[in-house]
């Protein structure tokens, strides 16, 4: 179970949502949240199998000592895609008194979650730290993304000073599928480098695990990269499953090349076409 540090200075958000399929429908059999995090109604625009969940942060940002825990089950053959109402932000903070989240995610046999939250933007002088960590039974899909600003680069600010720490494991049966770590320390090497940011402000990751990719479908994912497009991409097959990469000046891009790499693959991994969430932006 997600564990909350009752000595944080500030914000002490919880979410802890069950999904169970009753009678072909995929509903929250349990759903228990603490401001500033809260859950709309359930919606079901793909149909009764596949349950929509919005995820909303009524603060409207993080800051120093905010923690996010964030617990997600879903029982066998329930299908469910999660996303968030708005991007997150993250404000600056002293190095002592970081903001952080952890999301744990378990997943029954024959189950599928999509986590797809809109993008983090992280302010200059930020400190904070991401860990998601995923557990996943025979047959079971996790589908993620994760899309990062540093800066708010319209008003020409950059990550000069803060870090960002991002821990993501994904598990089955003991063993790591796929376990990543990033660190960027504000105004670092990395930033400029071309084997780190690249003097872009924004990175993102799209992760499909628990299932095999064929070659011809990794080839497909790299066509969805228009031509001429400024930024990087790059796609991996893992072990089971894909991993695409973004690294550019544009969340809009990342998103887009994300969701055209996700309703490509959905059929492969769910038998059934994808349909964005309302909440994204167009």
């Amino acid at each position: 179970m997600v564990q909350v540090d009752s000595q944080a200075l500030g914000w002490q958000g919880v979410a802890r949502l069950n999904y169970a399929l009753a009678h072909g429908q995929c509903i929250p059999t349990h759903t228990y949240t603490r401001a500033p995090l809260r859950v709309q109604r359930a919606l079901y625009p793909e149909g009764q199998a596949l349950c929509h969940t919005v995820l909303v942060h009524t603060a409207g940002g993080l800051v120093g000592g905010d923690r996010l825990a964030v617990q997600l089950t879903v029982e066998p053959q329930a299908q469910v895609l999660l996303t968030t109402a708005a991007a997150s932000k993250v404000y600056g903070s002293a190095a002592d008194c970081s903001a952080a989240q952890t999301v744990e995610i378990d997943l029954a046999p024959h189950s599928c979650l999509e986590w797809m939250p809109q993008e983090t933007i992280v302010f200059n002088h930020a400190h904070y730290r991401q860990d998601v960590r995923v557990k996943l039974a025979p047959e079971a899909i996790w589908v993620g993304w994760d899309i990062t600003r540093f800066g708010r680069s319209a008003r020409g600010e950059t990550l000069d000073q803060g870090q960002w720490r991002s821990h993501l494991e994904v598990w089955q049966d003991a063993q790591p599928l796929w376990l990543d770590r990033q660190h960027l320390v504000g105004g670092s090497a990395p930033m400029h480098s071309p084997n780190g940011l690249g003097k872009h402000p924004v990175v993102g990751s799209f992760v499909v695990a628990g299932c095999s990719i064929i070659p011809e479908q990794i080839a497909a994912l790299r066509q969805f990269w228009p031509s001429g497009q400024p930024g990087d991409i790059g796609v991996t097959r893992l072990q089971s499953g894909v991993l695409c990469r973004y690294r550019g000046p544009s969340t809009q891009a990342a998103r887009r090349w994300f969701v055209a790499a996700w309703q490509h693959l959905r059929p492969h991994y769910l038998g059934r076409a994808a349909a964005a969430s309302r909440v994204w932006p167009r």
